[in-house]
């Protein structure tokens, strides 16, 4: 694959992964616990992906740069700051939400998992949506 198109599919990562923390979601609202599980292991094996394509384009391209200037600069340049600062907590988050779970699995007691799943959902989807908000802005503005 062209390194020139790792934005893309980091971006179509991040999308997919928005989508199966959201279906998961929605799952184990309804009380579907092991399709809730597929969904969300789904959505980690996803956010890995993303992970390691990120660090291939940025480990062969380096930084890349926003060009705008003025308030559509101030706009992109908040939304990256707070998408990186929370994209740090995601790996810890999910793989402690996920190990929590699994153990939850063998004892019956989800107390802890539902605990930390509280803030890692809404970060780990914040982070989605908007590596993909941070992609459109870099590359198609």
């Amino acid at each position: 694959m062209d390194v020139r198109q790792l934005p893309a599919l980091n971006a179509i990562l991040n999308g997919t992964a928005a989508i199966l923390l959201l279906r998961g979601y929605i799952l184990i609202r309804s009380g579907r616990r092991a399709e809730h599980k597929r969904f969300m292991i789904a959505a980690f094996c996803v956010s890995a992906l993303f992970l390691i394509s990120y660090l291939v384009y940025h480990a062969q391209v380096g930084a890349v740069y926003f060009q705008k200037t003025g308030f559509i600069r101030a706009i992109y340049l908040t939304i990256l700051f707070t998408h990186t600062v929370l994209a740090a907590a995601v790996p810890v988050l999910a793989i402690v939400t996920l190990r929590r779970a699994l153990k939850a699995e063998k004892t019956g007691k989800f107390y802890a998992h539902q605990r930390i799943a509280r803030w890692t959902l809404p970060i780990w989807l914040y982070v989605s949506v908007t590596g993909v908000v941070v992609y459109m802005m870099l590359y198609w503005l």
